[in-house]
């Protein structure tokens, strides 16, 4: 007695492993996507100079509080007026304030301020800001600042912010 041997493809065997093969195919392609939509940059080369610069971070937030400076910040969510009152000996004319986003760069935005009378700098946004920001205010933009005051504020607020020295 011989039993009739089925064909192939109605056996379930080489189904269940090509949809092993299948199904690791489309897992692939998904994360190929998900990798090129989201892609956060590499490592750059300069790291290794990137946190010895954090020395100098340190010394222009040392120097900023050796001249007894502090600020407050205030952004309205209506008019999109950003004010800084600017606290100590050092008033320039203008001042820089960095938007800095904590999990996306494309976010981030720079600000530049205008001294109105003694310490007060006013600016205005375009667009809204939502949910929370790192803050940096300087007298220049970049790294050759001589002074950084930083702080972290979450919008819309009515409340105001103080930026200091410190990180």
């Amino acid at each position: 007695m011989s039993h009739p041997v089925t064909p192939w493809y109605k056996q379930f065997w080489p189904w269940f492993l090509i949809g092993l093969l299948l199904s690791s195919v489309a897992f692939s392609l998904t994360y190929l996507a998900f990798s090129i939509r989201y892609f956060d940059g590499s490592v750059g080369g300069d790291y290794y100079e990137r946190g010895l610069a954090i020395n100098e971070q340190l010394a222009k937030q040392e120097h900023a509080q050796e001249l007894g400076l502090s600020a407050s910040l205030r952004v309205d969510a209506r008019t999109g007026d950003v004010v800084v009152d600017l606290a100590g000996e050092r008033q320039p004319k203008q001042l820089h304030l960095a938007l800095i986003f904590p999990t996306d760069s494309d976010f981030d935005r720079e600000l530049v301020l205008d001294q109105v009378r003694g310490g007060r700098y006013v600016t205005t946004i375009d667009e809204p800001l939502r949910h929370r920001w790192y803050l940096q205010l300087q007298p220049e933009a970049g790294e050759a600042a001589e002074w950084r005051l930083t702080g972290e504020a979450r919008f819309p607020s009515d409340d105001e912010t103080a930026l200091v020295p410190g990180l």
